[in-house]
């Protein structure tokens, strides 16, 4: 599956979504039968409608009851966030970045050199980072724990003042 395609997979797919408060700031949880496929922070539902082209969006739909709680509670105490259950789809090298995302432990950090290694290309430092990028579930998994080589915090798609702040509450600032 290409990486412009990944959105357009859950078309016709019915996906329940609320924006609640947390401590970094307004957060977008969604959610099919399956699972958390979003978790954005600064998001709304025109932009969940843009990402999700052709899914049915319920807003604080009945299927967020059991994992809002426990993406709420991940947020607020991230490295915590191992049973809940997510739907992620994206191209096969974007599953192995993100399974190499969930490997790093709470309070470490990888360089982007390092993810690609640990995701099977370890010369595709860049396609790594796009893939990090392309992470559609902040915090759950985990992209905030990649740095620049020179140990820089590099970037984050939500602001790296959130970054730091992840980074922080995991020990890892």
């Amino acid at each position: 599956m290409k990486p412009s395609r990944v959105g357009k997979s859950y078309a016709g797919e019915t996906i329940a979504w609320a924006v609640v408060e947390t401590s970094l700031g307004p957060a977008m949880i969604a959610a099919t039968e399956k699972g958390i496929c979003r978790l954005s922070f600064g998001e709304g539902g025109e932009d969940l409608a843009r990402y999700f082209a052709g899914a049915e969006l319920i807003e604080q739909g009945d299927s967020l009851s059991g994992v809002l709680d426990k993406a709420i509670a991940a947020i607020e105490q991230p490295g915590h966030a191992a049973d809940i259950p997510l739907d992620l789809r994206g191209t096969p090298f974007q599953q192995n970045v993100w399974r190499a995302l969930c490997a790093i432990p709470a309070g470490e950090t990888r360089s982007y050199t390092e993810l690609a290694a640990a995701a099977g290309r370890p010369k595709a430092m860049r396609a790594a980072g796009s893939a990090n990028g392309a992470n559609p579930v902040a915090v759950l998994v985990p992209c905030h724990r990649v740095i620049r080589s020179d140990g820089g915090i590099g970037g984050y798609a939500y602001g790296t003042a959130i970054k730091q702040e992840l980074l922080r509450r995991e020990g890892g600032a």
